[in-house]
């Protein structure tokens, strides 16, 4: 499939997303910052999110609207409270998009209501995302098939049963074009479970593409997934974790993305295809594979024996497998050691 210009596939390198989310820290300079700093690591997409904390949620801190686990990174808050500051002002996105563009980055976002990807309309954004809390939110889901654009979605906590709607109303509104990202919801999420063995299954049982959306630390996951299939990276970015931030905590830095994409495209071109034997560039190689070799001075009529046959490198003499049937053979002529055992030096004992 394609996106813009970017072919996405088996086939193709690992298409790389850098995700925003809140770390322009309310700033739009450091916002279009991180845009440059993408694209500088390779990234070949930056994503934002089009939201308001109206659009998320209500403005109360109070029973399930306050973040009470101890263990979150966003405790004490209220939902309201997290995404005001996390939220992604509408009239950034312009500014975002071309910059991105101008440096050669397709920009696009997660719409999280109808007035959102009203507003990413008018914007001919090229794709859209669907975030993991959403992927059961049908209506919204159809409206942004109905697009007719590329849709990725991920699937943190999505059971199978919940997927298979979501990809037949993903289809069933016209999209052709669906990526799905294994995805843990945890933030950071640890390798332990991650699940990237899923990868496969879920290429096999919804005929897509299939992607990662990574909440782990590092590149080894990622690199992993690619292994199993993942023709699309999503990791969250930032220009400094130090710098803190709503989701700075679990994103990648630009020397991390960088290695990111260089380790992934490593990873695709090392799949290859099922091959056995040498490979054209192995065939010089061949000539250094231990074979036998005559390892003292021989005069014609000498009997070939473990002392003065034995494999060694380099590759021109008789594979070692025909040691045993060398072995008590006479040799036809004077032989210098250092010479490769072959048929034509060598003749039955009589």
């Amino acid at each position: 499939m394609k996106i813009d210009k970017h072919n996405i596939g088996l086939g193709c390198q690992p298409f790389i997303i850098a995700e925003m989310s809140g770390n322009h820290n309310q700033s739009l300079e450091r916002a279009l910052e991180i845009v440059e700093a993408a694209a500088k690591s390779g990234a070949h997409a930056l994503k934002i999110q089009t939201y308001t904390p109206d659009t998320m949620t209500l403005n109360l801190d109070e029973r399930e609207f306050h973040i009470s686990d101890p263990k979150s990174l966003w405790a004490g808050t209220s939902l309201y409270k997290l995404y005001g500051e996390a939220y992604t002002p509408w009239e950034w996105h312009k500014p975002i998009f071309d910059r991105a563009k101008e440096l050669g980055m397709i920009a696009f976002s997660t719409p999280f209501d109808d007035s959102a990807v009203d507003f990413l309309e008018t914007l001919n954004v090229p794709c859209y995302k669907i975030a993991s809390f959403e992927n059961t939110d049908l209506p919204l889901i159809r409206r942004v098939a109905a697009t007719g654009k590329p849709l990725i979605i991920s699937t943190g906590m999505a059971t199978l049963a919940e997927l298979d709607e979501t990809v037949r109303a993903v289809r069933e509104a016209g999209c052709k074009d669906l990526i799905l990202l294994k995805c843990t919801s945890t933030y950071p999420a640890t390798p332990e479970n991650t699940n990237i063995s899923t990868i496969p299954h879920m290429r096999e049982m919804f005929s897509c593409e299939i992607g990662l959306s990574d909440h782990t630390m590092g590149v080894g996951v990622s690199v992993a997934s690619v292994a199993l299939g993942a023709t699309v990276i999503e990791k969250h970015f930032t220009l400094n974790r130090a710098d803190g931030g709503v989701d700075s905590t679990f994103s990648m830095e630009p020397a991390e993305m960088e290695q990111l994409v260089i380790e992934t495209e490593r990873a695709w071109k090392a799949l290859g295809k099922i091959s056995y034997g040498p490979t054209e560039a192995e065939k010089k190689s061949l000539q250094y594979k231990r074979t036998l070799y005559v390892v003292k001075d021989l005069k014609s009529g000498d009997v070939l024996t473990a002392t003065n046959v034995k494999a060694i490198r380099p590759g021109l003499g008789l594979p070692p497998k025909y040691m045993n049937i060398v072995l008590g053979m006479r040799v036809t002529s004077n032989i210098e050691k250092g010479t490769p055992v072959a048929w034509h030096i060598l003749k039955n004992n009589e």
